[in-house]
């Protein structure tokens, strides 16, 4: 499979670009970090492939419009090879049918879109993918369009959140809890969605804006399907590898932020010393180890976590850096490491049967990893926490927390309340 990739560097802001060209598009696919200039808006859907193994491409480039009669114009925007994206399941084998806007989503792996907004370190760039060559008027009226962009804007949704059965889930405890006592598994993690029911129609556009721009901290993810689409915002990377280099994280154990600096700090010193969230996050940290040890070299990992804190609550965090193994590939690293126990349990196996066992709802893209590769092998997965799926009316919300022996059933949906503000946040127009 050979494609063809056109580069050239854009002067506008990549999200008000994305405002702009998405209008013509149905399938619509972003990935971006608000942490670091890793970002990537793809629109439209060239091809989807079960596998990146046999892919060629030939990447092309020109200068942005304000450079264009330079005589180095052709060299103005470097060689970006093309940016697929991914979004995976939770448990794709699992029996129990998704709601119906997940079935919406067909069963796809590496889907290459027609148009790619990329922003790294060397600024924004449009990408324009092709199964022939790029036609390079096709590029000239993306780039016009991009470059002309206005501001963005936002606006706030009226919504509200229908509540859940409160009865079944402390039943849902009761049963991972037993399993616990009974040594099958050391920890499941259970999730729950609420049905989000908004007062006017509302676009991905809408949701998607928020989310960026507002507080809440780390990796906003969008997949839009025609009229459906998924979406949130993830402080959990999977994986990441560039060249050699190889980076993930262990995140779990969870406390509140408090209402002021102080108690933010408090808090996450009480987190640091508590042993139950301790034990918590040793059982991803020890996982993670393994998996990462027997693919990679130099691997540096602290002792102790640190903390990660985000908007709406705080999470005991231990980076990961290592140099992968000749052979290995970001796909390869991703599938082992998914789920981790931080979204399963541990043993993994076991949790996740007993998750398919207790839950009564297949959670669909919930915590399934969601990311970027591009066809020279790099790019990143992380992991669809804090998310929904909407239809432009309504949806659902989706957010989980790890049971271990000791937890405490209010405590816990308590801590899924503080989660479910990441995705609900998209509803509100940031404050400034």
């Amino acid at each position: 499979m050979k494609i063809h990739s056109h580069a050239r560097r854009l002067s506008t802001d990549m999200l008000d670009a994305f405002c702009v060209l998405q209008q013509g598009f149905t399938d619509q696919f972003v990935y971006y970090d608000k942490e670091r200039p890793a970002r990537y808006m793809g629109l439209g859907r060239c091809i989807a492939l079960p596998s990146l193994r046999d892919v060629e491409y030939v990447c092309s480039t020109s200068g942005s419009p304000a450079a264009s009669g330079a005589p180095d114009s052709a060299s103005d925007a470097p060689q970006i090879p093309p940016v697929f994206f991914q979004f995976a399941r939770f448990d794709e084998p699992n029996p129990k049918p998704c709601d119906n806007l997940f079935q919406v989503f067909p069963n796809l792996r590496f889907m290459l879109p027609e148009v790619v907004l990329v922003q790294n370190a060397d600024g924004v760039f449009l990408q324009v993918n092709s199964l022939g060559p790029v036609y390079e008027g096709r590029v000239e009226r993306f780039a016009s369009q991009a470059e002309q962009a206005p501001p963005r804007m936002h606006r706030s949704i009226p919504y509200r959140l229908e509540p859940d059965d409160r009865g079944a889930w402390n039943q849902a405890m009761e049963q991972a809890l037993a399993a616990i006592d009974e040594h099958r598994v050391h920890k499941v993690v259970l999730a729950r969605r609420q049905r989000l029911v908004a007062d006017e129609p509302f676009s991905s556009k809408d949701v998607l804006v928020n989310l960026i721009d507002g507080p809440s901290v780390g990796t906003v993810f969008m997949y839009r399907y025609g009229d459906v689409f998924f979406c949130g915002c993830t402080p959990e990377l999977l994986v990441r590898k560039q060249g050699s280099g190889v980076s993930s994280m262990c995140l779990a154990g969870t406390t509140g932020v408090g209402a002021s600096d102080d108690e933010r700090q408090r808090l996450a010193e009480e987190l640091l010393a508590d042993q139950k969230n301790v034990s918590e996050h040793r059982f991803v940290t020890d996982f993670i180890r393994a998996v990462v040890e027997r693919n990679c070299y130099d691997v540096d990992m602290p002792e102790r976590p640190g903390i990660r804190s985000l908007a709406h609550v705080q999470h005991l965090h231990t980076p990961v850096a290592a140099k992968v193994m000749e052979g290995r590939t970001l796909y390869g690293l991703a599938e082992q490491l998914h789920p981790t126990p931080a979204l399963a349990g541990t043993p993994v196996g076991e949790a996740m049967m007993l998750i398919r066992s207790i839950e009564s709802f297949n959670r669909g893209f919930f915590g399934g990893p969601v990311g970027v590769v591009d066809a020279a092998g790099d790019g990143e997965y992380s992991v669809a926490i804090r998310s929904g799926v909407f239809d432009g009316h309504a949806g659902w919300v989706y957010a989980g927390c790890g049971i271990v022996a000791g937890s405490d059933a209010a405590s816990e949906y308590d801590e899924i309340d503080m989660k479910l503000k990441t995705i609900t946040s998209g509803f509100d127009a940031p404050a400034d």
